[in-house]
């Protein structure tokens, strides 16, 4: 507050009114003030808030007592699959009696690491994640600050995880190609190719090799999004021979394609069948729709939900669990 204070020419006890009570400031001075926090990037600390407006309690005292807010940080809210997630978690959460706040790191380590710090700062009870670049040092600070934290599609040791086992979807995913007489597999992801997207592609691969024939082409796009998976049909079609197998990995990317294909004059599934993975709201009404892996998405967050709380609920007698969901064939008419 200092130093907003010096930034915008004021008191400290001015900065205080724009933050508390910025009735009794001038407006243009507010204006000064807020544009030097913007700049600053100053968020307030709101357990120390807390603190003054209780001068009757020792901070041993306020430690005590429960904490009602949760970060649940995904790489990307507006992926249907992460908002699937966190609408568990928060249904599961907001149960038990706890508000939720919804961030994405966009991929980004500094930004995950950004809003862990902000977490961290507003005295959240506790973290759920599907890491970027989270490591066990931040596992270990968020732990010694008394935040739970469980990891979603990860599993890292001194942590609760809840995950689907993506080989398995993998391998359901190629098993189902074989048994449409679908030999000659391409494997379409996207960059950076979250880990999740690299087991969907391992479980493949080993089918498909035990099968007989040869691992999938893999095509690596900028993006898990429709418009990438556009680009990565016309790649596909550019192939000799052209596979008459697609796998993606992830319903987004397989829409794309379709769509691509079907521009193209290709016919889904007679020439190429395509297999997404998620099975978004959207799958079913691709323009073919879309045979897919289903992830349980709203029961993933739920179970992340309860290993956090369980966690909070047992203290130091915790033992760190890890839930691992299976995830099964949705089929329609694009394979």
């Amino acid at each position: 507050m200092r130093e907003v204070a010096r930034r915008a020419g004021v008191s400290v006890g001015t900065v205080s009114n724009v933050l508390n009570r910025p009735d009794l400031v001038a407006e243009a001075t507010r204006d000064r003030v807020r544009a030097a926090i913007e700049e600053l990037g100053f968020v307030r600390n709101e357990s120390a808030r807390r603190l003054r407006q209780r001068p009757d309690r020792t901070a041993g005292e306020f430690g005590d007592e429960p904490r009602r807010a949760f970060g649940v940080v995904v790489e990307d809210l507006s992926n249907p699959y992460a908002t699937g997630v966190v609408r568990g978690a928060e249904q599961a959460l907001n149960e038990a009696g706890h508000d939720v706040l919804w961030l994405s790191s966009d991929h980004s380590t500094a930004k995950e690491r950004r809003s862990l710090d902000l977490l961290e700062d507003q005295n959240a009870a506790g973290v759920l994640i599907i890491p970027v670049g989270l490591d066990r040092s931040d596992i270990a600070r968020l732990r010694a600050a008394g935040i739970s934290i469980v990891l979603i599609d990860h599993d890292e040791p001194g942590a609760c995880s809840a995950q689907v086992d993506h080989v398995a979807g993998g391998e359901i995913a190629a098993a189902h190609l074989l048994g449409i007489d679908r030999g000659r597999v391409a494997f379409v992801t996207g960059a950076p190719e979250p880990r999740p997207c690299v087991e969907r592609r391992d479980g493949a691969a080993r089918t498909l090799v035990e099968a007989g024939f040869g691992k999938p082409v893999t095509l690596v796009q900028d993006a898990l999004s429709p418009s990438e998976g556009q680009l990565g049909a016309q790649r596909l079609m550019a192939m000799s021979p052209v596979p008459n197998g697609v796998f993606c990995a992830n319903d987004l990317l397989a829409i794309g394609v379709i769509n691509e294909l079907c521009r193209l004059g290709v016919r889904v599934p007679e020439d190429i069948a395509v297999i997404g993975y998620d099975d978004i709201e959207l799958a079913a009404s691709a323009a073919v729709p879309l045979t897919t892996i289903r992830q349980p998405r709203h029961e993933l967050g739920w179970e992340a939900a309860e290993l956090a709380l369980a966690e909070i609920r047992e203290g130091k007698s915790h033992q760190h669990r890890q839930v691992v969901l299976t995830p099964d064939l949705v089929i329609r008419e694009s394979a």
